[in-house]
This record gives structure tokens, sequence and C-alpha cells, in this order.
């Protein structure tokens, strides 16, 4: 499991639960607790800590034939972490739990078995050693299939062993359509992290994100599982339910800000629908918007929540960018 945060650790530690053998590979604070404390993992109605072997780089494992890979982080770090798993295992299959449809992309170039996970689990890593997921009892959805597409055995057999962990779990041959409305989806990220959950507009600044996405979807020709259908997959599953003390605060690139790594995500995400956009003569003022403020405000170390939904649909209206 490459990435030990937030998705990572609730997939490796319930694996781990259901016996299946599991090696976290995660970096500082949060690869030391694991070692000294183990990973705990917060739940809505228990809390648990596991011990779970961790290493700090993918050359530390002791890889076998049988083994599969993971990868668990954000897309910024998914190129060296690759090269490096390549240089470790180059003949390993890699599944790709990861928000984005680059990841894939990046990994189709250096193995030749590859498969996506979409991913929907509401869960957050904000402590060194801590994960907590906030669904239950199943804590999440996590869909398979091989890159780009068809059946595949390894999908079946990863799907099983996701099920016994717990999660709802099924291999399909068309996974990259979810995947690509799971993109939709986290277009949203970036303007939850740069004006906070509590904005009265987020909500109208992120459809409108969401609105540009689809537009350049359809201008690419490419296939989109419709929200009506992501929906209902989702239905009876993904159950948010308190977890002791722990508040949701946000998702993945709030995290990033609130952790101050120094990057995020949305290159990967909005970005992917500015770089259709202009391939495809589509406007997408608010997806760049948001691409530069997220950014900026991760070079300035600066806290999620700073921003102005209001003023920030202002501006995209603004721009040249809202004109082809």
């Amino acid at each position: 499991m490459i990435g030990a945060g937030a998705v990572g650790g609730t997939i490796g530690g319930r694996l781990h639960e259901a016996g299946r053998d599991v090696v976290l590979v995660a970096r500082g604070a949060h690869l030391q607790a694991l070692r000294t404390r183990g990973l705990q993992l917060d739940e809505p109605g228990r809390s648990r800590v596991l011990r779970i072997p961790a290493a700090a780089t993918p050359g530390e494992v002791d890889w076998s034939p049988e083994d599969v890979v993971v990868m668990a982080t954000k897309t910024q770090a998914s190129a060296d972490l690759l090269d490096a798993v390549a240089d470790a295992a180059p003949d390993v299959p890699v599944v790709c739990a990861q928000n984005g449809v680059a990841n894939e992309r990046m990994a189709a170039a250096r193995f030749a078995h590859v498969l996506g996970i979409c991913v929907i689990i509401p869960c957050e890593h904000l402590e060194p050693g801590l994960v907590v997921t906030f669904s239950g009892p199943v804590p999440g959805v996590l869909d398979i299939g091989r890159y780009p597409g068809g059946p595949d055995e390894l999908a079946t057999a990863i799907a099983a062993d996701l099920t016994a962990a717990g999660f709802s779990s099924r291999a399909d041959p068309a996974i990259m359509r979810w995947k690509y409305g799971k993109l939709l989806v986290n277009l949203g990220n970036a303007a939850e992290a740069a004006c906070g959950p509590d904005d009265p507009d987020l909500r109208e600044l992120s459809a409108a994100a969401r609105a540009e996405g689809r537009e350049c979807l359809a201008a690419a020709g490419i296939d989109v599982v419709p929200a009506p259908e992501e929906k209902q997959r989702r239905a009876g599953f993904v159950v948010r339910r308190a977890v002791g003390p722990h508040v949701r605060h946000g998702g993945s690139t709030w995290q990033s800000l609130q952790r101050g790594t120094g990057s995020v995500e949305a290159a990967h995400l909005n970005g992917e629908i500015v770089a259709l956009g202009r391939r495809h003569g589509v406007a997408t003022p608010v997806n760049a918007l948001l691409l530069a403020v997220v950014e900026e405000m991760a070079r300035a170390g600066e806290a999620p929540g700073g921003r102005n939904a209001a003023e920030l649909i202002a501006q995209a209206t603004r721009s040249p960018a809202s004109r082809t």
C-alpha cells in the first residue's frame, strides 16, 4: 500500500484485519508513528490500533511474485513513486486507488497490468498515526477494473478481498467511466479547500466547476457515468456517521492545505478539465481560477477556508478565460 493516509490507511487497515498480508509505505512522522505505535483506525462505533508492517520506500519491501501494489497517494506524488516501484518490482500489477484519471495513464507507461479503483470513502488523515473513516457499517465503495477497460480476473479477485474487508466492491469492465464521474465530483474539492465547507456560496461555485467539466468531457466524447447512477451506487453503503470526538472537516484538498504539505492535487483534477477545454475549445474560467487559487494557497502555506466563494464566482465571470 503506497501511501497510508486517509484512503490507504482505511483500505490497508481493513485488509490487514481481514487476514490479508499488507505492507504500508509511508513517510515522515506518520511512518514513525506506524512503526512505534501502530495505525489507529477510528470508525463509527469503534477504535483500534493495528500493528501493520511499514516501510519508507518501495525498495524496502520484500517483494514476491504474488504481490499487488495499491497506489493511494495524491497524484502529484505518483510519478516518482511509480518509478521507485518499477525499480523494485517491475512486473507487479498496479492498482490506482486515487482521485482523478491521470494515475492510470502514468502507471500504464511503466507497467503492463494496471487497474483503477473508484474510491468513495469519507475519511480523514490529519495526525500522524491516525486515520478516521466516517461511514458505517460499510466504510465505503471500492469498485475496480482493468485499465483502460475489459474483463480481468485479478480485478475480480481483488474485489473479493475488498468485500471480505467490509467494503462494497465489485469488478467493472468499464471502470474509467466511474472514475470520470468521480472526477466531476472532485472538481469541488478545490472550492471547498479555498473557501471552507461553510461558505454559503460554495455549492454554486462547485456546481459551476462541474458544469464546465461536464461540457469538456462531452466535447471530448468521454463516457461518464450519469449522476443518478453514481448516486444509486452509493445508496445504502456510504452513510455518514459520527466517530467519537472526530468531526469531518473537509475533503482531500482541504486536508492537504490543513496539513501544510505544500502541494495539492488540483492540477490533476481541475487541471484535467482546463486541459480538455483548451483542446476542445471549451471555456473553463472557474476551474482555471480554482486551480490557480489553491496552488497559490499551498505554496504560501495558507490554511484552508481563507477565500470567498462569491468573490471567486465574480472573478471567474470577469476572466478572459471565460471567453474561448
